[in-house]
């Protein structure tokens, strides 16, 4: 017996069902963002991208790459291997120094993605706080949802930004449990935000730890891009802020903040930080200038707005179905694998338009969509390709013009 066999059964199944995910060939461009090239079976051919996490294009700010550059050329590609094997690269502790100023806590400890920061943060707090319960929202990250699996900690599901619920559940523990509440500031499928304040008044209520994930809010919301937590002013009353440096700051890694005494925690115990080979040098000194810029500029922020309303208004023109948010994501509804995946592959041969369809297991079942991320290196012109290629395709291919 081959074990081909079982791996390509499981695989047509996936292909069946219109699950199948398959990656384009994209190269970027430095300095002509969202604009790539294709790589398909002939020749390469220009696109634009339409899904990335890289909302602000700091990924290209001339600034980020000269500090990645002039870091590489004097120390190296590497980081030699885990910090507890080669030490802290002053790189890192002053990236480090960077994140905890931006939140306002006291420490921050740097992991190399936003993934392993979740993971191993929850997973130790669980693992090794006494009698400790972990309430998590419903529609909390997969990586939040292995890190609270891994820990064996008993787990408390509450539905989605209920407070209600929330309350209930944590009125319904015993004294005698550290009860952490886990929960993210906007929800990546969706767009929605939590309502922030709220849950830290019930955690509170409780005597129970938060523990944020801003990881689709930092560098986008805030005065100094802090995320919602800095926007509401609720900062200093949240436990744990979890952040990552691959999205609007363009670079790739995640963290935490906090205490002193709760980062130092994590360094110590966490094998998903002990283990994991440090963030290269090079990469820590361009997310921080990537960060320090986003502290005093706003422009980036402003232009994402403004192409975010645009592109909202001109989808409700058109009658192009797409949640209401209050957030930068905006998921334009399908509801059928099959058609998702088919209007993606038309808008990319057809159009030069490229978005990821997003389907199960990412999003449930029945709920298909293609999720659009406006920025400010969009121009108006991309705007209107964008939505009169999508009113021709929800013709052609008979999609309902009704989101719920």
């Amino acid at each position: 017996m081959t074990f081909d066999i079982l791996f390509n059964e499981q695989l047509d199944k996936l292909k069946d069902d219109g699950n199948y995910r398959v990656f384009a060939q994209l190269e970027r461009h430095t300095g002509k963002f969202p604009q790539a090239s294709e790589h398909g079976q002939d020749e390469a051919r220009d696109v634009t991208i339409w899904c990335s996490n890289d909302y602000l294009g700091m990924g290209h700010h001339p600034d980020v790459i000269a500090a990645m550059t002039r870091t590489a050329e004097s120390c190296g590609t590497g980081a030699g291997g885990t910090r507890n094997i080669s030490g802290n690269a002053i790189h890192h502790l002053a990236l480090e120094n960077e994140l905890a100023d931006l939140h306002g806590k006291e420490s921050a400890l740097l992991f190399t993605s936003g993934y392993v920061s979740n993971w191993a943060a929850l997973s130790t707090l669980g693992a090794r706080l006494p009698n400790a319960v972990i309430l998590s929202d419903e529609g909390n990250h997969a990586s939040m949802i292995e890190g609270i699996r891994h820990s064996k900690a008993q787990k408390v599901i509450w539905k989605h930004n209920d407070v209600e619920d929330l309350d209930r559940k944590l009125a319904a523990l015993p004294a005698n449990t550290t009860k952490i509440v886990a929960f993210e500031s906007v929800y990546s499928m969706d767009g929605d935000i939590c309502p922030m304040r709220e849950i830290i008044e019930v955690a509170e209520k409780h005597g129970a730890m938060t523990y944020l994930d801003e990881v689709h809010a930092v560098g986008m919301y805030g005065p100094r891009g802090g995320g919602i937590s800095e926007r509401e002013g609720l900062a200093d009353r949240i436990t744990l802020i979890e952040g990552t440096l691959g999205k609007a700051y363009g670079v790739v890694g995640g963290y935490i903040t906090g205490s002193e005494a709760l980062c130092d925690f994590i360094r110590s115990f966490a094998s998903g930080f002990i283990f994991t080979t440090a963030l290269p040098p090079a990469v820590a000194a361009a997310a921080q200038t990537s960060i320090k810029h986003l502290k005093t500029s706003d422009v980036e922020r402003k232009g994402q707005q403004a192409q975010v309303a645009q592109l909202r208004h001109k989808l409700d023109r058109a009658g192009i179905p797409h949640l209401m948010n209050k957030s930068h994501i905006i998921p334009v509804m399908i509801k059928d694998p099959v058609k998702t995946r088919m209007i993606a592959d038309y808008l990319m041969e057809q159009y030069g338009i490229y978005v990821q369809p997003i389907n199960y297991p990412t999003v449930p079942k029945g709920t298909e969509r293609l999720r659009f991320t406006p920025g400010p290196c969009h121009t108006d012109a991309d705007i209107d390709h964008l939505v009169n290629a999508l009113s021709t395709l929800w013709k052609q291919c008979a999609v309902s013009h009704a989101v719920a």
